[in-house]
């Protein structure tokens, strides 16, 4: 009779064989696949060799070292993200983009310079710049930039009346708050480029929304107005400027004329003077006969009396009627 235990040690060592065998056969599988990796269009990939940065892979597929020896962190260093302050959109991908409905109703709340309640609701547009500084040199940098932000934008608020940051001063406050992002990210070596800063939504709060809607049709009214003054000045004041032109070029030309006359009253002057020293009797006579041309058909009834005449009457009647009717 066989001695069972001579039968079952061979099973044992069959079974322990296929177990090393699997094993093996795990570790291969495991070691291919964590060798192979793929980096997508819009990243780069970090590799680290027990946390040592080694190099820096493109986009495609790329191998590194099995079994956790390098590890590649993947950076989407060519993807625009952003981060959404007093509101929150659904369906982000990045999990700095919002934060919770109980933050979000606590960031929007601010105090302006003058100690006036606002609302605020911005973004804050942002892309990796340098992979390496953005995963070494700032622990959680996204996290420091969403806390950076919300100071940055409590400060500008601050430094403002409740009108400046209602109105007219939006523009000036996204400005001021992009630059000071950018210093912030700078000094801290972040790797982070800050786009853009824009303000969503910037209003009282309900309690008091009916007080600053009468404000603003106040200050819209007056504004209308001064359009409307504005717009009638530039009208008038061309009109008015062309009527003073055509007053000084109409003066300018009766200048002229009257130079021109006084200068042809001169030459002929000279001229009459000229023929006078050659002939005084002839150009006397001439004178005395052009003055009598001009002065004789404005005279009207005419009587020429000759003092030397004999005639019982010695008249000639010239333009006028006899004694006769005829």
């Amino acid at each position: 009779m066989a001695n069972p235990r001579n039968s079952a040690a061979p099973q044992i060592e069959l079974s322990v064989g296929k177990l090393s065998f699997g094993i093996l056969a795990l570790l291969v599988v495991w070691g291919v696949a964590s060798s192979i990796y793929t980096v997508p269009v819009d990243s780069v990939a970090i590799v680290t060799r027990f946390g040592k940065y080694i190099r820096e892979a493109d986009r495609g597929f790329n191998f590194k070292l099995p079994l956790g020896i390098e590890e590649a962190t993947v950076v989407p260093v060519r993807r625009q993200m952003k981060m959404e302050f007093g509101f929150g959109t659904e369906g982000g991908t990045n999990r700095y983009q919002t934060s919770s409905w109980e933050e979000q109703k606590f960031e929007q709340n601010m105090v302006t310079g003058d100690l006036n309640a606002v609302l605020v609701q911005w973004v804050v547009q942002y892309s990796i710049r340098d992979a390496l500084s953005y995963l070494f040199k700032v622990h959680e940098p996204e996290q420091t930039l969403r806390d950076a932000s919300e100071a940055v934008m409590r400060s500008v608020i601050g430094d403002r009346t409740v009108d400046e940051v209602i109105t007219v001063g939006k523009d000036e406050i996204e400005r001021e708050a992009v630059g000071q992002l950018r210093e912030i990210a700078e000094s801290y070596d972040m790797g982070i480029a800050i786009d853009l800063v824009q303000l969503r939504f910037v209003d009282p709060p309900a309690e008091v929304q009916p007080s600053f809607n009468d404000v603003n049709k106040a200050q819209q009214e007056r504004q209308q107005k001064i359009n409307v003054a504005q717009r009638d000045y530039e009208t008038a004041v061309p009109r008015m400027k062309g009527t003073a032109q055509k007053m000084v070029s109409e003066a300018l030309g009766y200048q002229s004329k009257r130079v021109n006359e006084a200068e042809g009253d001169v030459a002929k002057f000279k001229a009459l003077l000229t023929e006078y020293k050659r002939s005084p009797e002839i150009t006397k006579r001439r004178i005395y006969l052009e003055t009598l041309r001009e002065v004789l058909p404005g005279m009207g009834r005419k009587v020429i009396i000759d003092e030397s005449g004999t005639q019982a009457l010695p008249l000639l009647q010239l333009g006028g009627e006899t004694s006769g009717g005829k």
